[in-house]
Order: structure tokens, then sequence, then C-alpha cells
């Protein structure tokens, strides 16, 4: 390996090192602000909602909302699943579940 890439590397951890560092540092003598904490509670929604999305309503790179669209349909069934059952295990099988027989079926 070069020694240019060697530098890059060691750099950039140094940068994600420092950063992280740094802002626990902070945030351990400060402490985080009560509205702060509320609006991280919705980060882990908001990125898994940006990932799924797209994927169940571009499967070819365009919009499809037709009953052709197997992620879509496994992607309603896995979500009611979720919002009545809250039991991730469950989920996650109903709509591979779904998913698979969907594809095999040809539906």
């Amino acid at each position: 390996m070069r020694f240019e890439m060697l530098l890059i590397i060691a750099g950039m951890a140094a940068v994600t090192f420092f950063t992280r560092f740094g802002a626990l540092a902070l945030l351990k003598k400060t402490g985080l602000p009560c509205w702060f904490e509320r609006w991280l509670r919705h980060v882990p929604t908001a990125v898994l909602t940006a990932l799924i999305v797209p994927a169940l309503l571009l499967p070819q790179g365009r919009v499809d909302l037709s009953l052709s669209n197997h992620y879509l349909l496994a992607g309603i069934l896995a979500a009611i699943v979720a919002y009545t059952c809250r039991n991730a295990m469950l989920t996650m099988g109903l709509g591979l579940t779904a998913m698979l027989s969907l594809r095999w079926l040809g539906i």
C-alpha cells in the first residue's frame, strides 16, 4: 500500500476520533437540552423511513403503486403487523413470507 493511502486513512481515523471524543467530552459537562433529547428520539424512525420507502415505491427506479409491486404489498403487510403486534421477529417473518409467496406464486 502506498504511503499516501496510509496517511489518508490515519487522517480520517484521527478526524473521526476527535470529533466523537470532543462531542462526548462537551456533552459530559453540559448535558443535552431536553428539546434535543426529544428530537433525537425520532432520528432512527426517520432514517429507517428514508431507507425503506424508496425501496418499496421505486423497485425498478420508477414509482410503482400497482398490485404487481411485491415489495409494496409485503411492506404494507409488514407495516400492519408491526403496528398491531409490535413484534419485530413476527413482522420480519411475515414480511419475508409474503414476499417469497408473492414471488413464488407470480401474482
